[in-house]
């Protein structure tokens, strides 16, 4: 499949509101230990509106690409620099993110909570998108 801006951006959208949001239910449930369970909900939308901006930017990449293709090995690396990005903004250069207070926010939560909704979402996009939409895959991505 080759995404189209606009089919990435429905895809992040969809699957992170509904795949990530009940991974986020478990952390934000305080169900694996942690009692700071709205920081990961407003770390999911951080997560989607970030990368709304790197779809951007991903699109532009694969225009550089002979088959204009974005292959599963990309999206991993692609999920590394978003989880790195924020970290960066987080922890080196000490910017606080609105909504979520500096003393919630725990490097090593995040990290475990990040990697599970990423997980989550590319199990998702390569199995479940198939499955209940099979025309999403030609259409560039787009459900609607």
């Amino acid at each position: 499949m080759t995404p189209t801006l606009l089919g990435r951006w429905q895809t992040r959208i969809l699957l992170m509101e509904t795949v990530g949001l009940v991974i986020t239910l478990l952390f934000g449930g305080g169900f694996l230990g942690n009692p700071e369970g709205s920081v990961y909900f407003w770390l999911l939308q951080y997560i989607i509106v970030f990368g709304l901006g790197w779809d951007y930017l991903y699109i532009q990449i694969q225009n550089f690409r002979w088959d204009q293709d974005w292959p599963a090995a990309l999206q991993w690396l692609a999920a590394i620099w978003e989880a790195i990005f924020i970290v960066l903004l987080v922890e080196v250069l000490g910017i606080e993110l609105p909504l979520i207070p500096a003393s919630d926010w725990q490097l090593g939560w995040f990290i475990v909570h990040y990697g599970f909704v990423w997980v989550g979402v590319f199990i998702a996009s390569q199995s479940l998108m198939r499955l209940m939409f099979p025309r999403w895959r030609f259409r560039g991505g787009q459900w609607l």
